[in-house]
């Protein structure tokens, strides 16, 4: 049985806008676009000064489904202007629009199919997320969005929390009304948050599609940041652990106390390791607001937040917060929030022989880490690159033993990959120049076999290879980031990055010499993560690229 086709005129979409005039119809044009199945585009400025409402009023008057609001005073905020569009929906859908995103095409049409098919309340899709001007694309909480799915209610898919986005969504506006759901009014950061938490505490019948329903436009270099990206202030994270509490708050007192605790768990996995890994570029008077506000907000949890996966990256980092007054291992602290996680040494153990976080915290205990797969580990593996002559490198890598779980194990080999992070030739946002099986091999590339891992004297395991920098290059001017495949007789293998060596010299921008391309300008670095990652810039055309865009930096 077929499902019933989308109705025409069924779909109201809030554009919401504060001084976009560059983008704001462009949004607004990406949601006419959609088709038939639009009834009405509500376009909602936030009082801009900067001529946005004009704009809107002149497509107002050659498109009728464009219907311009215009607020008199500036919320400060995105939940109030959302509020004021769903008061002027008129039609049985509703969706939420940013004026510097896009709708992707066909996005309204599979959303509503899966509404009046599945008679669901609200329907969700995949949203991505677009890095401008790099182009890179990062899939929104992609293990959702796998499939077709219908859920009955939310408890039955706790996961459904970590997508707190609300314009990635489909919803039934009589749904919204008849449960007072509305955002938070005025100046109130992560809106999203607590609008997601009030639609999940009502229970509704979801369902979900695999389909590109949003593009989620993130533009770094921007005079203006958006609130999410706007993180240097403490302000910032006090909002957001504001919003998150009142996630949870809203939830539990809805019933819901398994999504109230999938709530807090997602925190210490996402909101947690995310501003942990950013605390090495703040000054010392913003780590000692984060950490002390972090202990605080931390103490709120009970023993139950703590005792499903204790040693989870983002548990493990909340662990050590409350145990230590003061910041404190934040080198450490980082590697354990990238991802994948990756725990340093020390390797310290309590009197008794039990892991431990280090000497000095033994209340933080290791034990799980015992016994987990050696797939799951978070295996930490020092990565140097070292130039050579004629356009290659030497790339050195350090495989550090785990409470003697690697050892037990045995490696036997690397799968070395440099996935190329703008542009893309997979239609994802990522080229993958692989130098060892199973990998697919770029044209250009030649294979090398997988590098064997040999023990050191010191308890680690050694490999090194060739790294063909012409090879990189004939793929463009591009960022690279090195992803690694431990190996173990067993079959069992681990996926993870690197932690960059930062010895004298290791990560300075370099000309090199290249048969192929004349001349590379690379340069390795350290993300933030402290992962290793690598610039290079073929030819004098990139070597000028690279030379231009440090100037705009600049002059920004």
């Amino acid at each position: 049985m077929h499902p019933p086709a989308p109705q025409v005129g069924t779909v109201s979409v809030i554009v919401i806008g504060y001084n976009d005039a560059a983008h704001v119809t462009t949004a607004v044009r990406s949601a006419l676009a959609q088709g038939p199945a639009v009834h009405e585009v509500i376009a909602v400025d936030d009082h801009s000064t900067d001529g946005s409402a004009d704009l809107l009023s002149r497509l107002a008057a050659t498109e009728p489904r464009v219907k311009v609001v215009r607020r008199q005073v500036n919320s400060g905020g995105c939940g109030s202007p959302r509020n004021t569009g769903l008061d002027r929906v008129t039609a049985p859908y509703v969706m939420f629009l940013d004026s510097d995103d896009v709708l992707p095409s066909g996005a309204v049409d599979a959303l509503l199919t899966a509404a009046t098919g599945a008679r669901a309340e609200v329907v969700s899709g995949l949203c991505v997320r677009r890095e401008l001007p790099e182009g890179l694309e990062v899939l929104w909480q992609a293990s959702l969005y796998t499939a077709h799915a219908v859920i009955a209610h939310p408890a039955q898919r706790p996961r459904l929390v970590h997508d707190t986005l609300c314009v990635n969504k489909l919803y039934r506006i009589d749904f919204l009304r008849a449960h007072g759901i509305r955002f938070p009014e005025g100046r109130f950061p992560y809106e999203d948050l607590v609008f997601t938490a009030r639609v999940l505490a009502a229970g509704p019948r979801i369902a979900l599609v695999p389909d590109r329903v949003y593009v989620w436009h993130v533009r770094r270099s921007a005079g203006q940041l958006s609130i999410s990206l706007d993180r240097a202030g403490i302000a910032n994270w006090q909002a957001r652990t504001a919003a998150c509490r009142l996630a949870y708050e809203i939830l539990l007192g809805a019933g819901q106390k398994g999504l109230a605790r999938a709530a807090r768990a997602k925190f210490l996995d996402h909101e947690l390791r995310m501003y942990a890994r950013e605390l090495g570029l703040r000054d010392v008077h913003y780590r000692r607001a984060w950490w002390a506000h972090t202990r605080a907000y931390l103490a709120e949890y009970d023993a139950a937040d703590w005792t499903h996966h204790p040693t989870a990256p983002g548990r493990l980092i909340g662990r050590v917060i409350l145990a230590s007054p003061e910041p404190r291992d934040l080198p450490r602290l980082r590697e354990l929030a990238s991802r994948p996680a990756r725990l340093l040494p020390p390797y310290a153990h309590a009197p008794g022989g039990t892991p431990v976080w280090s000497d000095d915290l033994p209340q933080v205990t290791l034990d799980p880490l015992l016994t987990r797969p050696i797939n799951l580990l978070p295996l930490a593996v020092d990565a140097e690159l070292r130039l050579r002559a004629r356009g290659t490198a030497c790339l050195r890598l350090r495989l550090y033993d785990l409470y003697d779980r690697v050892t037990q194990a045995g490696p036997e080999k690397l799968e070395v990959e440099w996935r190329r992070r703008e542009g893309g030739g997979t239609g994802e946002g990522h080229t993958r120049v692989n130098f060892a099986p199973p990998f697919p091999l770029a044209p250009s590339v030649p294979p090398i076999p997988p590098v064997p891992l040999v023990a050191s004297v010191d308890g680690t395991w050694v490999a090194e290879t060739t790294v063909d920098l012409g090879a990189l290059g004939a793929l463009g001017a591009g960022t690279w980031d090195l992803r690694l495949r431990v190996r173990f007789p067993d079959g069992a293998q681990r996926e993870t990055t690197t932690r960059a060596v930062t010895g004298a010299g290791l990560l300075r921008r370099r000309a090199v010499v290249s048969a192929r391309h004349a001349v590379l300008l690379v340069q390795p670095y350290a993300t933030h993560s402290g992962a290793l990652a690598l610039r290079v810039a073929p030819g004098l055309r990139g070597v000028m690229s690279v030379v231009r865009g440090r100037l705009r930096r600049l002059l920004h």
